[in-house]
């Protein structure tokens, strides 16, 4: 049984940054592909960013430039670094690798 453990949410000023840290109990990293998600209120859950087993990187259009997402497998972690916060990335973030899902984060922008 896989678990991920998510820590590093938080409340920000407008322009800040946060980095997400999404632990694994197993050595999955290197096997699955990576993603992170949100999901504000009201709104559907979204795909932010994913990285392939390749290391293939994807962003959603609101984020390019903004956030970065990267794995240390050493460490059976994944990091979401978000600079230049906005208001309207305040969500719940979630961490999904293959079949599993975090617990989820909050992280929220205002000033």
């Amino acid at each position: 049984q896989v678990q991920l453990v998510e820590s590093g949410g938080g409340l920000v000023q407008p322009g800040g940054s946060l980095r997400l840290s999404c632990a694994a109990s197993g050595s999955i990293f290197s096997i699955y592909p990576l993603g992170w998600y949100r999901q504000a209120p009201g709104k559907q859950r979204e795909l932010v960013a994913a990285r392939t087993s390749r290391g293939i990187t994807n962003y959603a259009d609101s984020v390019k430039g903004r956030f970065t997402i990267s794995r240390d497998n050493a460490k059976n972690t994944v990091y979401l670094q978000m600079n230049s916060l906005k208001p309207e990335d305040t969500a719940v973030y979630y961490c999904n690798v293959g079949l599993w899902w975090g617990q989820g984060t909050q992280v929220t922008v205002s000033s």
